[in-house]
């Protein structure tokens, strides 16, 4: 009852297709990351700086307090919230009420040390990102294993391309999954390279309240070193109060572009199953129709593209909303981050509806070859090329004339070729045993090649 009463999709209808996030970009999931960012940079305060008295022995202590974050502590952190009215000092004095229960109130007003919210929330949502990121790429991965099995069992498999949705030069099967595998795989490389960036540089990005109680310390390594070492986030230095967020930005865009190669994808899948190349295995029980029987809808294809689609609104928007601020800080960014884990969870109900609907499909050969036998006039490229070579006259516009708009049987292709004068007659041979089907130039090789780079 909980789902069915929820106001979206993402915590309703597809809950179950995006649970993997939940605990990252929901709202416990954003308050845990806080909590762990504070708890970092005290410990950083205490062994690397040695800034605060406390014993080595007790940091598993402080561990703990991340470690044992649970949806309670969460409540507890939002119930402080209610009389600050502030969403992260919420964080800070939850942390101090765990310091007292635990005996170390001695170092309670080293936790926010010199930071401004937006230290926290910053490094927060990286961490969110980041294993949001590497998730996504995972995903991904999945996706184009899958395309990857297609393209090797249908690597041999002739097909009559459409080009302008007419007949077209042939390839196979294969190699049209293979175009897919390339260009997702090289979005999920895009991907699992991207850099996410943090700072933790004060309240206008200068380290003001650093700097001022203790002079002698290079405040601007120790950030470096805090971020890289303790978080395993790439620094970031020349900020205002607020991350830049170019790095969402470049993440953000190579999804998208992740996203429109799926919807291309999908909409290739749904032609494929309209022409009848591809069965979708019935499942038992299921409807396809509520007044047609015989239905069994592309539902699947159609979901993820409808889902990419949004995901693809949602990131296009946070990409250029968020590297926007007025001044050194306003918080028309605060609202919009909080829509991060749904970008990514419309891109997840996205991809996950193309694997299944992967999983669903069967060739068709025999409708295939009958698309081939049925358009002979596909000859008319290689006979022209030919023709070309051998100084026949005008040997586009002779076969235009033979071809276009018509569809023309084996007989009149071998009765065209018996005409030309100054093809050699061995060549003529060649042209007479060409078929539709066999007309498909390296598109294995290609494949092959995909496969031993």
């Amino acid at each position: 009852m909980t789902t069915i009463k929820a106001t979206g999709p993402l915590d309703g209808r597809y809950a179950r297709l995006t649970e993997e996030l939940a605990d990252i970009f929901s709202e416990y999931g954003l308050i845990r990351h806080r909590v762990q960012v504070e708890i970092q940079w005290l410990k950083f305060i205490i062994s690397d700086l040695g800034l605060a008295k406390f014993a080595e022995k007790d940091l598993d202590a402080l561990d703990a307090i991340v470690d044992d974050f649970c949806a309670q502590d969460a409540q507890q952190v939002k119930s402080i919230e209610k009389k600050t009215n502030h969403d992260v000092k919420a964080v800070e004095y939850f942390i101090k009420e765990k310091l007292d229960s635990l005996g170390f109130s001695g170092i309670r007003e080293w936790v926010h040390f010199a930071c401004t919210s937006e230290d926290i929330n910053n490094i927060a949502y990286a961490l969110m990102v980041k294993t949001g990121r590497d998730l996504t790429v995972k995903l991904l991965n999945q996706c184009i294993r899958e395309m990857e099995l297609k393209a090797l069992a249908y690597q041999s498999i002739p097909m009559m391309s459409r080009t302008h949705g007419q007949p077209a030069t042939p390839t196979t099967m294969g190699k049209e999954f293979v175009n897919f595998a390339w260009r997702l795989g090289r979005e999920a490389a895009v991907l699992e390279k991207a850099p996410v960036q943090a700072k933790i540089n004060g309240a206008t990005g200068n380290y003001n309240a650093h700097y001022f109680v203790f002079p002698d310390i290079d405040w601007i390594a120790a950030s470096q070193r805090f971020i890289s070492s303790y978080l395993d986030l790439e620094p970031i230095l020349f900020t205002t109060q607020i991350n830049p967020n170019q790095h969402l930005s470049y993440l953000l865009h190579s999804l998208v572009r992740a996203a429109a190669v799926l919807i291309d994808f999908n909409r290739d899948m749904w032609g494929y199953i309209s022409l009848g190349y591809f069965k979708q295995r019935v499942t038992q029980g299921e409807t396809g129709s509520s007044t047609m029987p015989h239905k069994v809808n592309p539902i699947d294809f159609e979901n993820s593209e409808g889902n990419m689609g949004l995901a693809i609104s949602m990131m296009e928007h946070l990409a250029v909303k968020l590297q926007k601020s007025r001044f050194q800080r306003d918080l028309s960014d605060s609202t919009a981050l909080r829509s991060l884990g749904s970008a990514f969870a419309y891109f997840f109900i996205g991809v996950k509806n193309t694997i299944k609907g992967l999983s669903k499909l069967d060739l068709d050969e025999a409708v295939m070859q009958m698309d081939l036998d049925n358009n002979q006039e596909l000859l008319a490229e290689p006979f022209q090329t030919a023709m070309r070579i051998f100084g026949e006259e005008n040997p586009y516009e002779r076969l235009k004339a033979l071809t276009r708009g018509r569809r023309i049987d084996k007989k009149a292709l071998e009765a065209f070729v018996d005409s030309l004068e100054k093809v050699p007659p061995q060549f003529k041979d060649r042209m007479r045993n060409l078929t539709p089907q066999t007309y498909v130039g390296l598109a294995q090789k290609l494949v092959q090649h995909y496969f031993n780079r």
